[in-house]
């Protein structure tokens, strides 16, 4: 299995689900913003910090393939893996697996960059703060 760099338990709210009772497919999209927010606040980094700073995180990219529904009231981990493309971009291989049996759910790579005002600077200054705390970045 691929090692990642965080993980986050969740649990599927009744109204994250349609009319079918499995979750809405958006709705995979917040547990992995929801979970890159939390791995961000692992190095004390947070999305209004930056933005007082000037700088804003932005996805340019999200490649999702569904591969088995949640239920209402099911466990499940969010797990990430970060890496770097090139000089600006920013990759976030992420997973969604039921707990109870670690059936994937949702496999996704997120593309963000770091902006400020309005265009793309290096993410160095989080790899530096990332590598305070052991995680490091390597090129996708």
């Amino acid at each position: 299995m691929k090692e990642f760099d965080f993980e986050l338990e969740m649990k599927v709210r009744d109204y994250e689900c349609d009319i079918q009772g499995i979750v809405n497919n958006a709705n995979y999209q917040h547990y992995l913003e929801h979970c890159r927010h939390r791995f961000l606040n692992t190095a004390q980094l947070d999305f209004a910090g930056l933005h007082n700073e000037g700088i804003d995180a932005v996805v340019i990219r999200a490649e999702l393939d569904y591969k088995f529904p949640l239920r209402p009231n099911d466990d499940f981990l969010v797990r990430l893996k970060m890496g770097r493309q090139g000089r600006l971009r920013m990759i976030f291989d992420q997973e969604i697996v039921r707990k109870e049996d670690e059936k994937l759910i949702v496999k996704a790579c997120i593309t963000g960059v770091l902006t400020k005002n309005g265009r793309p600077v290096s993410p160095d200054i989080l790899m530096e703060k990332f590598n305070r705390i052991g995680i490091e970045f390597p090129e996708v």
